[in-house]
């Protein structure tokens, strides 16, 4: 089994329980144009790929809505207010950052999330050392952009890097950077979802991302 001493993780789904808090903030939004609210079944399938795919899933005529572009910014408010009240770490993640602190592991997060999000709640939450979320001038995952970014702020060598993350997104996302993936189980997306999407490598806890790391 390959191992690593950089990891490169995706935040919602992976490291983070956000749903809850996601879904909240969309149905704000929804109900500030008196649109139909979104279960959270749905809004478990609408993330992976940054707000505005997001909303454009969420809001009725999605891009077509004359309303959208207001829409956006209406989630991004309640979003900013909200995004604490339930988000909280997978039970088992706080100690596996840490142990691969102690161990010299170079970690970062990288996200299709907004920018002021991923490092809010990194900083909250993670403390990892490289925290990179959607932000002008970089496309958005399954782009490579932001995870090319985090192994150079890392410090990294791409040699001894993985990607780990809990969607179809992400297992692309790890190709196109030209890194292998670890495919999280316990997120967003089902084991057949990740399957289809060509992922072969599995951690069904966090604790099995630790049995990856190098010495």
């Amino acid at each position: 089994m390959s191992t690593y001493n950089a990891f490169i993780f995706d935040l919602d789904g992976t490291l983070l329980d956000t749903l809850d808090d996601l879904r909240t903030a969309v149905n704000l939004a929804l109900k500030d144009f008196g649109w139909p609210e979104r279960s959270r079944e749905e809004i478990r399938q609408f993330v992976g790929n940054g707000t505005r795919v997001l909303m454009k899933l969420s809001v009725p005529d999605g891009e077509d809505n004359p309303q959208f572009e207001d829409a956006i910014a209406a989630f991004k408010k309640h979003y900013a207010v909200h995004q604490f009240d339930h988000t909280r770490p997978y039970d088992g993640i706080p100690e596996v950052l840490k142990e691969m602190e102690e161990r010299g592991v170079k970690t970062a997060v990288v996200s299709n999330k907004i920018d002021f999000a991923v490092k809010d709640l990194n900083s909250r939450f993670l403390h990892l050392a490289v925290a990179v979320g959607d932000r002008e001038g970089q496309r958005r995952k399954p782009a490579p952009d932001s995870v090319l970014a985090a192994i150079a702020e890392l410090g990294a060598d791409p040699e001894h890097t993985v990607y780990v993350g809990d969607s179809e997104v992400d297992v692309a996302t790890a190709k196109n950077a030209g890194l292998p993936c670890i495919a999280v189980t316990w997120g967003f997306r089902d084991r057949d979802v990740l399957e289809e999407a060509g992922a072969s490598v599995y951690a069904d806890s966090p604790a099995d991302l630790l049995t990856f790391v190098g010495n």
